[in-house]
């Protein structure tokens, strides 16, 4: 099981008004509420996550289990999409993935509106979140909904 997971305006709610504040380690602090689901989700599913952010490429494998562990998500495998060398939109990236991957059983969670055109069978598996407000309680019930259904992706 997987969660391909965004971090603007998931994990790091949006606020026009101020910039985000930033931990130690140079990266935007998680809100408490979206560590909270996350963990939620990752303790009654066993799901790993699969980095879907913009920043993916930003920062290694390593460096992206220290961002998490130090804001308290722990215990999860943590993989990344590829590079986007392409220039995909977030939703092709998806749909190439989809496309390439065995992983039948995920869950998208994202803010990104052209994620509204995904095909049905993968938007399905769609949580879309509010910019402003991120990952929060209800959002992670509808994750892990998703997971726990038997609906997989048909090959």
């Amino acid at each position: 099981m997987l969660i391909l997971l965004d971090i603007d305006g998931v994990m790091v709610p949006a606020t026009s008004w101020k910039r985000p504040e930033f931990e130690n380690d140079g990266f935007p602090r998680f809100s408490r509420k979206a560590i909270t689901s996350l963990r939620k989700i990752i303790s009654e599913t066993g799901a790993d996550i699969l980095l879907t952010t913009s920043h993916k490429s930003n920062y290694y494998i390593d460096e992206w289990r220290n961002i998490f562990f130090n804001r308290g998500v722990r215990n999860v495998k943590i993989s990344k999409l590829n590079k986007n060398s392409s220039r995909l939109n977030r939703r092709d990236e998806i749909m190439r993935w989809v496309a390439n991957s065995n992983e039948k059983q995920f869950v998208i969670i994202d803010d990104d509106k052209s994620l509204n055109e995904l095909p049905y069978k993968v938007k399905s598996r769609l949580v879309q979140t509010s910019a402003t407000v991120g990952l929060n309680e209800e959002l992670a019930d509808s994750a892990i909904e998703i997971l726990k259904s038997s609906k997989a992706i048909a090959s």
